[in-house]
């Protein structure tokens, strides 16, 4: 493997394992066996590796949340239930991909993979409301990312709710009705 997908594979790990906060060039080098000026040869910047380790997540996003059977309120649930799946398994990454604040000029071109992810709950809800699909796709996805979040810091424990499938049929059929 070539050094760079080596770079990014340890720094996949090492998000999963540790998290962003301690993502950093020196634990990456470490971890691929090289100096800690190494990554900078193919990575000019922190931010530039950190973006090629989130285009990794989302690709892995991107194929969680193709659904192609059934109506397109089904399609919309499994989708939300991909992403909460998504975000609970891999919380490093979903940090990651959701931070615009670093990767904005990155590199990587990551809108090219991330606003189709976005478009594809446009497309599912512009079947049932295409007069404002946008809104209520942007409604949705912010209600099913706070989802997401509320369950990453245990607060929808707290809350006594531990099953979300009728939380995720509400959301979605609240958006699309």
């Amino acid at each position: 493997m070539a050094l760079p997908d080596r770079l990014v594979q340890a720094g996949v790990e090492l998000l999963e394992e540790d998290g962003l906060a301690d993502l950093t060039l020196r634990a990456i080098a470490r971890r691929t066996g090289v100096s800690h000026g190494a990554p900078r040869r193919y990575f000019p910047t922190h931010d530039a590796l950190l973006a090629a380790i989130a285009a990794t997540g989302l690709q892995d996003l991107a194929a969680r949340l193709k659904t192609t059977e059934g109506p397109p309120e089904e399609q919309l649930v499994a989708a939300a239930k991909n992403y909460l799946e998504f975000a609970a398994e891999r919380p490093g990454m979903f940090d990651l991909i959701f931070r615009h604040d670093l990767l904005a000029g990155a590199g990587g071109n990551l809108r090219a993979t991330s606003l189709p992810l976005f478009q594809n709950f446009v497309d599912l809800v512009a079947r049932i409301h295409p007069d404002d699909a946008g809104l209520r796709a942007t409604a949705l996805w912010t209600n099913i990312h706070g989802l997401a979040t509320l369950r990453a810091t245990n607060a929808l424990e707290l809350l006594g709710t531990t099953d979300l499938e009728p939380i995720i049929r509400y959301v979605v059929h609240s958006h699309v009705h």
